[in-house]
């Protein structure tokens, strides 16, 4: 129906699936609001604390002191040819903070921006998206650290150094891709952002965090690279520490092959349940 003084000499036609077909343009259309968001939680996250960034080094170190005196010092676990227990830990930690933080924001995402969601139209997956920048902020200032400790004690990175944005890209996948699943099923069901902090926590001691994957029978270690973060901790100490050894090219793989598929099936029922977030949130 058309009103009274109406310009007249055109008419705009909505085609069904257009929303869908826009999708991607669409999304980097919002790239000011993804700015915007990430911003704010990192506002938010280090407003009116005294040590700003540094807190972003508690959660790793706390974890290496723990481990060192649990596995390293009680536990006599293996280390890498004369690295420091401490350093070993410190740097499968990083990669495993990466992907837990992105996991933990990501999975409340929608929930914790639900007056958003319901007011105003955006690409829904702006908000697990933003959710990352939190991680990499953190894993830049431990990275850092780690760089200034391995030079001090005349271990430091060899050319293997440039490998570490793809073992950040592998950790970043898997957390996205567990991420897109968690944040959506907590529309619906809230009980998903309970058992995401449980699921990191079994996570955390399945991983090769506090030992190394070597210490897995070889004929069980394809099987364990099934777990992506095995294949990102792996390739962190592979690129920092030396000697480390060759790289499990298997474990690898099917750490890669495992990341991919999360992201892609998270990604397809995202954008499935996403055209009902605003009703059921």
């Amino acid at each position: 129906m058309m009103q009274a003084g109406a310009p007249t000499g055109f008419e705009t036609v909505l085609a069904p699936g257009a929303q869908r077909r826009g999708y991607w343009r669409a999304l980097l259309a919002h790239r000011s609001l993804f700015y915007h968001l990430a911003a704010r939680d990192l506002r938010v996250r280090y407003k009116q604390t005294l040590l700003g960034l540094a807190w972003g080094l508690f959660r790793p170190l706390l974890s290496t002191g723990a481990f060192t005196l649990v596995f390293g010092m009680l536990g006599g676990f293996p280390t890498i040819g004369q690295t420091a227990y401490p350093i070993v830990v410190f740097c499968a930690t990083l990669p495993w903070q990466l992907f837990a933080t992105g996991v933990l924001h990501g999975s409340v995402s929608l929930t914790m921006n639900a007056s958003l969601v319901t007011r105003v139209y955006f690409p829904r997956l702006l908000l697990p998206l933003s959710a990352l920048i939190n991680g990499l902020v953190d894993f830049a200032v431990g990275l850092v650290l780690l760089l200034i400790v391995l030079i001090l004690v005349g271990q430091p990175p060899t050319w293997r150094l440039v490998t570490i944005p793809a073992f950040a890209l592998l950790a970043l996948t898997f957390s996205l891709g567990l991420g897109l699943w968690l944040s959506a099923l907590n529309v619906r069901y809230r009980d998903f952002g309970y058992l995401a902090p449980f699921l990191l926590q079994l996570g955390f001691f399945l991983s090769p965090v506090g030992f190394l994957s070597t210490t897995v029978p070889e004929h069980w270690r394809v099987a364990y690279g099934l777990n992506p973060m095995v294949g990102a901790i792996d390739g962190f100490r592979w690129a920092l520490l030396d000697p480390s050894g060759p790289l499990d090219l298997g474990v690898l793989a099917a750490s890669v092959a495992v990341a991919i598929v999360t992201l892609v099936s998270g990604l397809a029922y995202f954008r499935r349940a996403e055209l009902s977030f605003a009703d059921r949130i």
